[in-house]
């Protein structure tokens, strides 16, 4: 996923566990459907890994990204889609420590 500067990916689901890759520094906002707020504030280092498990309860709930900065953002999404979820559930998010996630409110 290739952000603009300042630019949005709207609304989209994830069905499947999957691993963030940020190869560059970029910080994005997440905001989930029917939310007034952007309530997931990342910020990433180059090299910064996340992996989030969706869970067999899945999918996560709608939401849309923008890029914060004024440059273009690229970050890679790999879906596990070969393997059904180990979780039950969704679950936290949990990195390498090159970034960082605030989540006021999405289960991202």
């Amino acid at each position: 996923m290739t952000l603009p500067p300042n630019g949005m990916f709207d609304f989209h689901q994830h069905f499947h566990d999957h691993i963030i890759l940020w190869p560059e520094a970029g910080h994005v906002q997440g905001q989930e459907l029917g939310d007034a707020d952007w309530s997931l504030d990342q910020i990433a280092q180059p090299g910064y890994v996340a992996f989030k498990a969706v869970g067999k309860s899945g999918p996560i709930p709608p939401h849309r990204v923008r890029n914060m900065d004024g440059r273009p953002s690229t970050h890679y999404i790999i879906e596990l889609i070969s393997e059904e979820s180990p979780s039950e559930t969704d679950l936290p998010t949990v990195s390498n420590d090159l970034g960082s996630v605030t989540d006021t409110h999405l289960r991202y």
